[in-house]
């Protein structure tokens, strides 16, 4: 967050801290508990962690499934359930991992389906002075050593401050109010704990064998922690289209040796020209800078066999863009150069090697400006700082069935003037700020953000911020999400007036959304925020916005909050908000939570297992008696919403967490 809010009873996270880098790597005492070999369970299948019948139709439908690490059977350490910042549970999907502390100890699953292929979501420690480092894992089939993994904690493992440093002994940055004592303990907000590593086990297994992770001799990494393991059947590699001209004619290396860049580019100017298709067969091509596509088609073999791989390289001065490093990533003609349109992208990897968070670096998966009947589909973007980043003005883009994964920033993000771009069926999962984000920042131009749409996509473990997040524009929609687990200064949906962002107007639409363990506390603030939180920082927000028919699970403080900034808190209302057709199971406070002056209506919101009472109405704390947030109750609304405690004008800053119990089906 770039302002404070409600600078109260600082939280004391030292001692946190301090603990998590302890030898052997984290002290997991309270939360963990050791585990014999287990009778062999059947597959137990989550979604987002949870049962998928309290999801169904929620999400991106995805060719893997999913199975957490402690559903399986271990001789491991289960760790969590837990949800505190700067904590491994916390960042783990469902957050519950399992830790390997010693050689000879394991997870394993059984396959609910036949599969070739899997993604395994880690976490290994950090070295001392920062940077990383490499362990061995063991893959077993049926109690027969399969392949060996290489795990690393290169990509994983940031400190301090934004905007975050590799180096375990960062200070904080001066002149900034903290919650922690001073001086803090060190290392200072250790995150980003998890990467994750895909896997082709070389044949296919069926329904019911065994799949074990085995922790070897002799390995360096004091512990390793497991979280979850997707199982896929991948198909094989497809070939290539009529029409279309293989780079590897052009000079472009499939075996990643030397620089495929020149190649590609010298493919795609020639089929241009033929109005053909590039195709990349299978193999790993070494790309380390943009690819520029405009009125082109770059098809690969699918985004296990064709891999886009570079590294992340200093410039010798800084590029127009102000990028000081290149990276590889396709990117369309910037707005100032016209934008790029007719681009269709599909089915190919990028796996990158963005390791820190520079602000000024174009070192996305995608990029530029793409529009014009533009599709961007079956992508794996891995390792990037942006898996889609998008500068506007530009309009009409497909984005769908895509993986975006271990993004230092955010998973996507479609900025200035971009309209008309539907994202759908693409699964995000731990990005380092918003997982999916809407910026429509306000320039002399008048360029709004509109007309774009969010819809069945899953999100899941964003580090830092949103999953799902709307800054100002006009007449956008999110629908049909799945978002779980976000950790920090952020919640599952959101929707500010934030870094300069136009207002909203119109209708922002937030339908048919599920979020699971969201509303997390906020650090800064000691506050906890709602499942979705709507936030009137720099301006009112009276456009219209409409929260329907919609699932709030299991939320760690509030279900809907409604916050103004105190220093403009008697500047600013938040307005014209309506939810309907809502339910919520589980709270760990209040349903509503409202923080400042405006008001909200609600109708058939049904709510069970709260922590505290429904409404909690401190308005913008002038307690005149009179309820400075008009909390609008219409029909419908079951549970206790007018109970004397939780009438409206009832005001308690920071009511105590009762954890509910877990979700279940809605009679």
């Amino acid at each position: 967050m770039s302002q404070l809010l409600f600078r109260r009873r600082p939280v004391v996270i030292g001692t946190v801290v301090g603990a998590l880098l302890a030898v052997p790597g984290l002290s997991a005492a309270a939360t963990s508990s050791h585990h014999p070999p287990q009778p062999t369970p059947a597959a137990v299948v989550t979604r987002a962690g949870i049962d998928p019948a309290l999801v169904q139709g929620r999400g991106a439908t995805v060719p893997f499934v999913e199975q957490e690490a402690e559903n399986a059977v271990t001789t491991g350490e289960k760790l969590g359930p837990g949800r505190e910042a700067y904590t491994l549970p916390a960042e783990a999907s469902g957050r519950t991992a399992v830790r390997l502390n010693q050689a000879g100890q394991y997870v394993e699953f059984t396959l609910s389906q036949p599969a070739n292929a899997l993604t395994l979501r880690y976490s290994i420690p950090d070295t001392a002075s920062g940077g990383g480092l490499r362990s061995p894992l063991d893959v077993l089939v049926n109690g027969k050593r399969t392949k060996t993994m290489t795990l690393t904690s290169e990509y994983a493992w940031l400190y301090g401050m934004y905007p975050f440093s590799n180096d375990p002994n960062v200070d904080p940055i001066p002149g900034w109010w903290k919650p922690e004592p001073d001086p803090v303990a060190k290392p200072f907000r250790p995150n980003h704990f998890y990467d994750e590593q895909r896997l082709l086990l070389g044949k296919t297994y069926k329904a019911g064998d065994k799949v074990r992770f085995q922790l070897p001799a002799g390995a360096p990494a004091a512990w390793t922690v497991l979280d979850v393991a997707d199982f896929e059947l991948v198909a094989a590699p497809l070939r290539q289209p009529k029409k279309s001209l293989d780079v590897r004619l052009f000079g472009a290396d499939p075996t990643g040796q030397r620089d495929a860049a020149p190649g590609i580019d010298k493919t795609i100017a020639v089929a241009k020209k033929l109005g053909w298709t590039v195709f990349i067969p299978p193999g790993t091509y070494q790309v380390n800078r943009h690819i520029v596509v405009d009125k082109v088609t770059v098809q690969g073999a699918g985004n296990w066999w064709t891999i886009i791989k570079g590294k992340v390289l200093p410039l010798a001065e800084p590029a127009p863009d102000k990028s000081v490093h290149s990276a590889p990533g396709f990117y369309g003609k910037y707005a100032d150069a016209g934008g790029s349109t007719k681009v269709h992208l599909s089915d190919f990897a990028i796996e990158s090697d963005v390791r820190e968070r520079i602000d000024t670096d174009q070192v996305n998966g995608i990029g530029g400006a793409i529009g014009g009947g533009s599709t961007i589909q079956n992508l794996y973007l891995h390792h990037t700082k942006v898996g889609i980043w998008l500068d506007g003005p530009m309009s009409g883009l497909l984005i769908r069935n895509n993986i975006i994964t271990d993004a230092v920033a955010d998973g996507m993000n479609l900025h200035l003037g971009v309209s008309n771009v539907r994202a759908t069926n693409n699964f995000v999962r731990n990005s380092g700020d918003d997982g999916l984000a809407m910026w429509s920042e306000a320039n002399a131009a008048g360029l709004v953000n509109h007309d774009n749409v969010y819809d069945h996509n899953t999100v899941q473990t964003p580090v830092l911020a949103n999953n799902i997040a709307i800054y100002g524009g006009r007449d956008n929609a999110v629908t049909d999400n799945l978002v779980a687990d976000p950790i920090r200064e952020g919640s599952t949906l959101h929707a500010g007036s934030r870094f300069g962002s136009t207002p909203f107007e119109g209708t922002l639409s937030f339908a048919r959304n599920t979020t699971v363990r969201g509303g997390p506390r906020d650090l800064n603030w000691d506050l906890g925020l709602g499942a979705i939180w709507l936030y009137a920082l720099q301006s009112n927000m009276s456009g219209k916005i409409e929260v329907t028919d919609s699932s709030f699970l299991d939320s760690t403080y509030n279900a809907f909050m409604f916050v103004v900034d105190w220093p403009v808190k008697d500047d600013y209302t938040l307005t014209n908000v309506a939810f309907r057709n809502i339910k919520v199971d589980g709270t760990g406070t209040n349903v509503v939570n409202a923080r400042v002056g405006g008001w909200a209506t609600f109708d058939n919101v049904d709510a069970r297992n709260v922590g505290a009472p429904f409404v909690n109405n401190c308005g913008t704390f002038h307690f005149t008696g009179t309820p400075e947030f008009d909390v609008r109750l219409g029909t419908g609304n079951d549970g206790n919403w007018t109970t004397d405690a939780g009438a409206p004008g009832h005001c308690e800053d920071r009511p105590p967490v009762v954890p509910p119990p877990a979700p279940s089906p809605w009679n």
